[in-house]
């Protein structure tokens, strides 16, 4: 089997549809697959010996990236993606740590990973400036080389928000239980579908152009090198049926033109979200201003994707009966995952009760890439361990807490940070809210928040107490409101609680 072949089948039935759109280029997917044969030609050519060999990829999100994608795949190879917002050092480490053996970097990346990749033997570093590809020699690949179904397919680098990153080694048989699971529970699609990559397709942007490709959607991709509020209401305006992956902060972000956003909603199929909390204020909003089109996902780099959701029916049906606890839930188990919450045995708790998320599927990682250590504390008989607290009700339905590591316990009581962050986001001035522990001698922790206020908006102190002393137990409240003007994140949108954990005790933030 072959990942490569998802592409194949769409171009012998419809290699005329367009495939991919960037302005005012398009390729069919006839061409997009006769590009795949002759880039995969060249990859096999230049790595002749090297059976399953890693490829990474540092690119800006592009027409190239999808091509240089489904084109190892067509040789037999697994991709690296990375974020291309990385430095260049941090490029170096993970292709160094992946063992890859060719790399495709965007021209402004290619300039900075010369040096950084100078030591790395055997490295083909490639730029990927406009038409470059095309000039790249080699017989073409005709038919996907076969794989395993237990191969690895893409090696994905967590964020490494408390360390160096680990390598979640997705196998061929990972990618495609994620991809027929987008179809049991997310959206039939067909040709007239489209997928906007408006966020990096290092991610879940390009994780979801599998199914898309497999149906002969057409993958739009968004010319800002960031994500652009109005570039996206621009091409919204321009497509129909449009499905977009965006994590919480972007939504967010959308709704500040909630007006103009209200005006293109038709034309939105499904904005999934996920990657980091959404919190209630914020759903509501959304839900007010597109109306039932937002599916959340849960899952991780380990479990692409695909451990629960709520779907978008589940989403209108709370926000209609005013049903808080559902639609701040992440809904119920995907098609075919299983998913517990246990306590520290692995034990399952009552419903309502806290414990840790743990799941088993098919789509579960094969483990960390050369680091059993790691593979061996989160994969224990077949379930992953997520590191996430949770809760889950009768019915099956998820509601997350927080990270373990984000759990503060202040004189011997549990406080989760993000029950505290949503009474904060009431305020009407608070447009983004961080809460922490913070060492203290008698408690052992202490509750901090931290907390950017909307432009123009009069954030008092004394009123987020008050807020937090109306609506949660008096030991949940922060002793101490820092306002800041934005809070830290990672280059995919979430919060750096430990640069902030850092910040609070005046140390250097943790490497």
């Amino acid at each position: 089997m072959n990942l490569a072949r998802l592409l194949e089948g769409t171009a012998r039935r419809i290699g005329d549809a367009p495939a991919i759109t960037i302005g005012g280029d398009t390729w069919s997917y006839a061409e997009l697959r006769a590009r795949v044969h002759r880039l995969a030609g060249y990859m096999r050519a230049r790595l002749p010996d090297a059976p399953g060999a890693r490829v990474a990829i540092a690119m800006d999100n592009s027409p190239e990236y999808l091509l240089v994608m489904f084109a190892a795949w067509q040789a037999g190879f697994a991709i690296v993606p990375m974020n291309a917002k990385l430095h260049a050092r941090e490029f170096a480490w993970i292709m160094e740590n992946s063992g890859a053996r060719m790399c495709f970097a965007s021209p402004r990346i290619h300039a900075e990973l010369k040096p950084e990749t100078a030591h790395l033997e055997g490295l083909i570093l490639i730029e990927t400036a406009q038409g470059a590809i095309d000039k790249l020699d080699g017989k073409p690949i005709d038919v996907p080389v076969e794989v395993g179904i237990d191969d690895p397919a893409w090696l994905f680098y967590t964020s490494g928000t408390t360390g160096r990153p680990k390598g979640a080694t997705l196998t061929n048989r990972n990618m495609l239980f994620m991809t027929n699971c987008y179809f049991a529970d997310i959206d039939h699609l067909a040709g007239e579908d489209t997928l906007l990559h408006a966020a990096p397709m290092s991610h879940s942007s390009g994780l979801y152009a599998l199914p898309h490709i497999a149906r002969g959607s057409l993958n739009v991709i968004a010319q800002s090198a960031s994500f652009s509020v109005d570039e996206v209401i621009e091409i919204l305006g321009r497509h129909r049926n449009v499905t977009a992956f965006a994590a919480p902060t972007m939504i967010v972000r959308l709704l500040q033109s909630a007006s103009a956003l209200r005006d293109k909603a038709s034309n939105i199929r499904t904005l999934l979200y996920g990657g980091g909390p959404m919190y209630v204020a914020d759903l509501e909003r959304a839900l007010d201003t597109m109306g039932p089109r937002l599916l959340q996902l849960y899952g991780q780099g380990e479990s692409p994707n695909t451990i629960t959701c709520l779907s978008k029916p589940a989403h209108a049906q709370a926000r209609a009966q005013g049903d808080v606890a559902r639609y701040g839930s992440c809904g119920v188990a995907r098609t075919g995952v299983e998913v517990r919450v246990v306590d520290p045995e692995g034990n399952d708790v009552k419903p309502g009760e806290t414990g840790e998320v743990i799941t088993r599927s098919d789509c579960v990682m094969r483990g960390y890439w050369n680091n059993p250590e790691a593979t061996k504390t989160s994969i224990r008989d077949g379930w992953l361990w997520t590191g996430d607290l949770g809760a889950m009700d009768e019915q099956g339905y998820l509601t997350l807490k927080d990270r373990s590591k984000d759990l503060i316990i202040s004189g011997g009581s549990n406080v989760y940070p993000r029950e505290v962050e949503e009474v904060l986001l009431r305020h009407p001035g608070v447009a983004q809210a961080a809460v922490i522990g913070r060492p203290h001698a008698e408690w052992g922790e202490e509750v901090v928040a931290y907390v950017v206020a909307k432009p123009d908006a009069a954030v008092e102190q004394a009123a987020l107490d008050k807020l937090c002393l109306d609506n949660i137990a008096r030991y949940k409240r922060p002793r101490e409101y820092v306002m800041v003007p934005d809070l830290p994140k990672n280059h995919y949108g979430k919060v750096l609680k430990t640069e902030l954990r850092a910040r609070s005790t005046g140390k250097d933030t943790p490497k």
